[in-house]
């Protein structure tokens, strides 16, 4: 198949050009760059079978060739982009999602949505299963990308229901592993590099909020299956395996032998105003339609995700060789 990722310079979408392209494929990795980057995708530039496009999905997207499926992962999933950039959030949700289903109409490709936990909000339903319909506030900081997705949602549903789009929606829980930005925001890229730099790891609110950590490369897994199953509802794709914030911290100083401490603080934005206090998918759907279920254990995706941080932050002159 021919085969255009959005946002296939970031870190789950360049992960998908990777094992696509291993399968045979054709691909096409668009991105505008603003948080994804070249050097994820910096391997593939001599391989005749992919093509790099800088764009930006809010615009329209226009690729002359034919193109049999179209994963659309642009997006502004960390909470330092979104709260930084709140209407440019929104309009990729929006408009972004809006052209990338108009080009799959127009192509008579299948489409799958890289959809988030976050559409679940703040849940009063555990572990979450996709009949449940959240828990969100639409008004808070965080709405602006929880709301992006569920927008994405009901508008690739309506392309399915009113033109026939083959449509597929993986809702993405915590995932992890190489190409993560070091500075995400996210718990396990700052967990990682405090450690290895022997800084306290700073936890918030006494570490008890709770997540589930899916390693990449069961996440990219997931969503083949699910791109090239007949699914056209949401699959929750995540590791059902959840633990305490601050027993993940733990855990860190147990893989990297960091000798840092742990210390509570209070974040000095609103980065977990609306934060969910529990999070942990239910994966008995994935388990049904797809026969998919994570396989690498947290301590070995860890172990797998510690030499790429340890060689970033040299590059970056934040840790000595």
């Amino acid at each position: 198949m021919r085969i255009l990722i959005t946002g296939g310079a970031g870190f789950i979408g360049s992960h998908l050009c990777d094992r696509l392209l291993d399968d045979g494929h054709e691909v096409i990795a668009m991105d505008n760059l603003i948080t994804g980057h070249l050097r994820n995708i910096a391997h593939l530039r001599d391989n005749e079978r992919f093509q790099f496009i800088r764009h930006d999905v809010t615009h329209y997207i226009e690729v002359s060739e034919k193109l049999d499926a179209i994963l659309h992962l642009a997006s502004l999933p960390s909470p330092v982009d979104y709260l930084e950039m709140p209407i440019k959030t929104l309009k990729v949700g929006a408009l972004g999602t809006h052209n990338a289903l108009g080009l799959a109409k127009a192509k008579g490709a299948r489409f799958l949505l890289a959809s988030t936990s976050e559409v679940y909000g703040d849940p009063k339903i555990h572990p979450q299963p996709e009949t449940y319909w959240g828990n969100v506030n639409p008004v808070g900081p965080r709405g602006v990308y929880d709301e992006s997705k569920r927008f994405a949602e009901a508008m690739t549903m309506a392309y399915h229901r009113a033109h026939s789009v083959p449509t597929r929606i993986a809702r993405i829980f915590n995932t992890f592993g190489e190409r993560m930005r070091l500075d995400d925001g996210r718990v396990v890229p700052n967990f990682i590099c405090q450690a290895l730099l022997g800084e306290p790891l700073t936890v918030y609110d006494q570490g008890r909020r709770t997540r589930a950590f899916c390693y990449v490369s069961d996440m990219v897994e997931g969503m083949v299956r699910l791109l090239l199953s007949d699914y056209a509802e949401p699959v929750n794709l995540g590791n059902p395996q959840e633990m305490t914030i601050l027993e993940f911290a733990h855990r860190v100083l147990q893989v990297t032998g960091s000798d840092s401490e742990i210390t509570f603080v209070r974040p000095k934005d609103e980065r977990t105003r609306d934060d969910p206090h529990v999070r942990q998918p239910d994966i008995s759907l994935a388990r049904q339609v797809l026969d998919w279920a994570p396989q690498v254990s947290l301590e070995q995706g860890l172990r797998r995700s510690l030499s790429w941080f340890q060689n970033r932050l040299q590059e970056e002159g934040l840790l000595k060789h």
